[in-house]
């Protein structure tokens, strides 16, 4: 009996609208590539779609992307007023991206919406912005973020310039499942079919004026206080080059990774969570003596820095310490300046750390949590903003880099996070202090924590039953010890129930239903797991605490090691 793999294969071959190109590659492909390129359809969940670029059901190409607009198309029409209002398309420097970018206007205008493109590629905060700052129906960002060149992307947002939240994308996914394939979708064709308008400098501006308007203390001596900076060849360049030097920093460019060059040819890594992301740029900062190293990855919603510490050697924070020593230095300003909002609340995700936490709450601020992708965030803001009362907003962040300090956008902001904390490390670096000791200061106060995550990937079609096997097995599993720690809670986010381990009570869980599992334990360390909602992965989150750093590490590994053991790995 004749495969799927193999249906989709002929498909694609016997196809007059794949190319001849096209079709050499496929033929070329060994068991495996192939079996990859077209076991399923490219997933579309709510963080849209992202995948290996080429040919297939399963990849990154016109097909898919025409297929994903009409749909996006036919979800924004159920409100007719979408029409006029259009629909922003931006996208990184990636293959393909501006493509995928002109197909998608294309589709949307035969459908009879307007479309707004940018004359090059812009950052997807800016995006979000420019959704809320055109008032369009929605928008669409053509990236695949801080992946490899091999990959691009497709996320879709709303007319607050968020990403849909699950109940806010379902009809969209239910739209997509009843379409023809790929290649035998059509738009059905409006009789007044929309523009495409392309924007000038005005929304650049417009963006620009309000990230520079974050600043606490502008009037800090920059004197000395050299900063180097990447956008590892992305969108943010131009944007963070001009918020800089108008607000009087001296910042000194990586030049080989300033060109949007899609092959990432001056880089190892465009991803702020890996160290061979930091190679050109840490040598820059010994080269010129930089106290600080600031990149934001290819569509410029995430950050990454290092920083001269105390013992003369540039270190790495990850992102939950960053994000907390900025948060700190966000909530002590503003407490000095008297703007600390009294009903504050500061937003994290479940796998976030708990120091971020404390550090809020030792504020009077409240927290609210919720699963990871930054559209939750984004839609609370609006929430509150659409009922006209609640907390107010100070601070949303992420553990992987992806942080947010002004809402008029509703993702998260790699120039607004970069701006930031070069303001902090500017105030530290006057007062004397390497941000390694701010850090250790930091958790003398609130204690100490070590964090960790670990991604096992899973290929092809068995590789999506594996990652199913071993959630379900996470799911089941009953663990009582872990690193030598007792388990005390069972947080798991598939069934909803949050349980007592001691005592048996069970709690509902008050978030969209997903699969995750989260166990705490008697010292208040905890891990997670969780598989990837745009790659074929699971990722691991472990936070290991304690009255001193001694041993953290050591710690988080043991809990971990338990923890796969629990479940078969």
């Amino acid at each position: 009996m004749e495969t799927l793999v193999e249906k989709n294969k002929e498909r694609w071959l016997a196809s007059e609208k794949v190319s001849a190109e096209d079709k050499a590659v496929i033929a070329k492909m060994g068991a495996k590539e192939a079996d990859d390129a077209f076991y399923c359809d490219i997933a579309f969940g709510t963080a849209g779609m992202r995948g290996v670029l080429g040919p297939g059901t399963n990849r990154m190409n016109l097909f898919t992307v025409k297929k994903a607009s009409i749909a996006f198309a036919l979800f924004l029409l159920r409100d007719p007023s979408s029409k006029g209002k259009g629909v922003v398309i931006s996208h990184d420097n990636r293959y393909m991206s501006r493509e995928f970018t002109l197909e998608a206007a294309r589709i949307f205008n035969e459908m009879g919406l307007k479309s707004y493109v940018f004359d090059g590629l812009r950052p997807t905060p800016e995006l979000s912005f420019a959704v809320r700052y055109l008032g369009a129906a929605g928008g669409v960002m053509v990236t695949a973020s801080h992946n490899p060149k091999e990959y691009n992307g497709y996320k879709v947002y709303d007319e607050k310039g968020c990403q849909l939240t699950p109940v806010k994308i379902a009809p969209l996914l239910e739209i997509l499942a009843g379409m023809e394939d790929e290649l035998a979708v059509e738009p059905n064709k409006d009789a007044n079919p929309g523009e495409t308008v392309v924007l000038g400098p005005e929304v650049d501006d417009a963006y620009v004026r309000e990230v520079e308007a974050i600043a606490l203390r502008k009037d800090l001596d920059k004197k000395g206080f050299k900063i180097v900076y990447t956008p590892q060849h992305g969108a943010s360049l131009e944007n963070a080059v001009r918020v800089f030097d108008d607000l009087g920093y001296e910042m000194i460019k990586v030049e080989r990774q300033c060109t949007h060059d899609p092959s990432f040819g001056g880089t190892l890594s465009p991803n702020p969570e890996n160290a061979n992301a930091y190679i050109e740029p840490l040598k820059l900062a010994k080269a010129t003596g930089a106290s600080l190293v600031v990149m934001t990855d290819p569509d410029g919603d995430r950050c990454g820095l290092a920083y001269l510490s105390s013992r003369g050697t540039y270190e790495r924070f990850t992102g939950n310490q960053s994000a907390a020593l900025l948060l700190d230095y966000i909530l002590m300003t503003r407490k000095e300046q008297g703007t600390l909002p009294p009903n504050g609340v500061v937003y994290d995700t479940v796998v976030t750390s708990d120091l971020g936490r404390k550090v809020a709450r030792g504020y009077g601020l409240r927290v609210e949590s919720f699963l990871t992708g930054f559209k939750y965030i984004g839609d609370r803001i609006a929430h509150y903003e659409e009922i006209g009362r609640g907390p107010t907003f100070v601070f949303g962040y992420e553990e992987s880099y992806g942080c947010l300090i002004a809402p008029f956008v509703r993702d998260k902001d790699g120039l607004q996070a970069i701006l930031m904390y070069s303001e902090m490390a500017l105030y530290y670096y006057r007062k004397g202090i390497p941000l390694d000791v701010a850090y250790e200061n930091l958790e003398k106060r609130f204690g100490f924590h070590y964090t960790g995550a670990e991604s096992i990937y899973f290929e092809g079609s068995s590789g999506k039953e594996d990652m199913d096997r071993m959630m379900e097995a996470a799911h089941e599993a009953a663990f009582h010890d872990l690193g030598g720690l007792r388990v005390v809670r069972k947080d798991d986010y598939m069934s909803l129930v949050s349980t007592d381990c001691r005592t048996g009570e069970k709690t509902p869980l008050e978030l969209d239903r997903t699969p995750l599992i989260k166990l705490h334990l008697e010292d208040t360390s905890w891990i997670a797991l969780r598989p990837s909602g745009t790659e074929p992965k699971s990722k691991f989150y472990v936070e290991a605490v304690g009255k001193s750093g001694e041993g953290l590490k050591e710690k988080a590994k043991a809990i971990v090691e338990d923890f796969k053991k629990a479940i078969g790995l």
